[in-house]
């Protein structure tokens, strides 16, 4: 029995294998509570914990699970850890009840990257837990174990190697099961589904219908964007072994009235982080505070954002929230919570404390003032979704180049800022808030309102 866990805010995916009385977990997340809970129900001893590669977009749970639960935690070969594991060799066969695991060893994404591949009780091969070597159309990016005289190029071509001589030769009716999905920054075109035939992704994912070495290499490495900051600190994060997450929640949720969460921002120079969506946001916030709200990818949102994974953190956050909001940030190495405003922005307001908002405006609104509005109008999208539609005389200014573009910003000119649907023009404008900006509109529920109301668009003419 095979359940894949999937964390949509982080486009994850874990994997549940059990079989007579045995279970193993592939790629966990830091909180090993949905492992333990699974693991009870079948009356089950979780045996492996395996690692498809040291993951640079969360921080693994494998040391607090293995430490629970007595499994062995298990890499590929080439893997050199500063903790007690098992390094696989190539071809290895681990047993988990009636089921075998092989090893299949993929370097190309990251060098001791590895898949591996489930059989069932007769042998016969049934499923790919593919790891970030291949998704479901696309495959990992090869630049992030740049390094030690390789280059991009180089471990692109490692790649090409693993998927036609380990991958690619495999039964057509194997099933793909990867480590990310749409909206993760591992690769650069991933579906929205999260599993797939290799029959089906062969003849549609485009890196699998590659004809050459140097075709893959060039569509492999064309339009990779950056990778996030916190990346780097997450890969040393998970060679070295993190911190326990019960010390991280700890710390974190300490429930701090108003006068002491005022105080101790100053004191420590803290970031404010507040996780409540972009409509709460909008009508009152603590000054300077940042608004990336948890229903949408939070901690992907966080490590493109807050450069500094040791920046002290202080929450704001619907009551109730404080754990959810702890445990994603410690997903993605953010464990340096002080604690979180207890009652939330209502505690504040009682308390007489200041408070700032965004001039939040209606599609309609704006397209009424269109003929005599000045100021441009800022599109926070990426790109690709930027050159399928947009406002005529728009100009893309993606949120993810925030750090970059807001130093060439009139401060006194109007502006409008926008986005798909109002969760990234909110992080935006709590961004520009803080950096003191002042004369921007921002328009509620962005380009799809936008169409909704009427407004002329450009490009592919459909809403994202």
């Amino acid at each position: 029995m095979v359940e894949q866990i999937y964390t949509g805010c982080l486009a994850q995916g874990a994997y549940y294998i059990f079989s007579d009385g045995e279970a193993a977990v592939i790629d966990p997340l830091r909180d090993p509570a949905p492992y333990l809970k699974r693991a009870a129900k079948d009356k089950a001893k979780i045996k492996y914990v395996f690692e498809t590669h040291f993951h640079a977009d969360f921080v693994s749970g494998h040391l607090d699970l293995a430490a629970q639960t007595g499994a062995e935690i298990v890499y590929g070969p080439t893997a050199q850890t500063d903790f007690n594991c098992r390094i696989a060799a190539d071809g290895e066969i681990f047993r988990i009840g009636k089921l075998t695991l092989r090893v299949l060893h993929t370097p190309g994404h990251t060098l001791e990257s590895s898949c591996y591949l489930l059989s069932d009780e007769s042998g016969v091969p049934r499923y790919l837990f593919s790891g970030d070597t291949l998704f479901i159309g696309d495959v990992g990016r090869p630049d992030l174990a740049q390094g030690n005289q390789l280059s991009r190029e180089d471990l692109a071509g490692y790649l090409f190697d693993s998927l036609n001589q380990k991958i690619k030769p495999l039964p057509d009716d194997v099933i793909i099961y990867p480590a990310h999905g749409a909206g993760s920054a591992c690769g650069k075109n991933m579906s929205k589904e999260t599993s797939d035939t290799l029959g089906r992704q062969k003849m549609t994912n485009y890196a699998l219908k590659a004809t050459s070495r140097e075709q893959f290499i060039l569509e492999v490495i064309e339009g990779l964007a950056p990778p996030p900051p916190y990346f780097a600190a997450n890969v040393a994060m998970n060679k070295k072994g993190a911190a326990q997450l019960d010390s991280v929640l700890d710390q974190g949720l300490q429930a701090l009235t108003p006068d002491l969460f005022e105080w101790e921002a100053e004191r420590q120079s803290a970031l404010i982080l507040d996780t409540r969506s972009d409509a709460n946001f909008a009508q009152a916030f603590i000054p300077g505070s940042i608004n990336i709200g948890l229903e949408g990818q939070f901690a992907p949102w966080v490590g493109e954002l807050i450069e500094d994974i040791k920046q002290p953190i202080l929450i704001v956050c619907l009551p109730g929230m404080e754990k959810e909001t702890v445990v994603r940030l410690s997903r993605v190495g953010y464990d340096h919570t002080l604690g979180y405003l207890d009652g939330g922005i209502d505690a504040w307001l009682k308390a007489g404390k200041p408070v700032d908002s965004i001039q939040r405006i209606s599609a309609g609104q704006f397209l009424r003032d269109q003929d005599g509005r000045t100021g441009r109008v800022l599109d926070m999208r990426r790109p690709a979704e930027f050159e399928q539609n947009r406002l005529a005389g728009a100009d893309n200014f993606p949120l993810s180049d925030i750090n970059e573009w807001t130093s060439s910003m009139n401060r006194q000119e109007h502006f409008y800022i926008h986005c798909a649907g109002g969760y990234r023009s909110m992080i935006a404008s709590s961004i520009l808030k803080a950096r003191g900006f002042n004369n921007f509109s921002e328009i509620n529920g962005g380009i799809k309102a936008l169409e909704e109301a009427g407004a002329s668009l450009t490009g592919n003419v459909e809403a994202t």
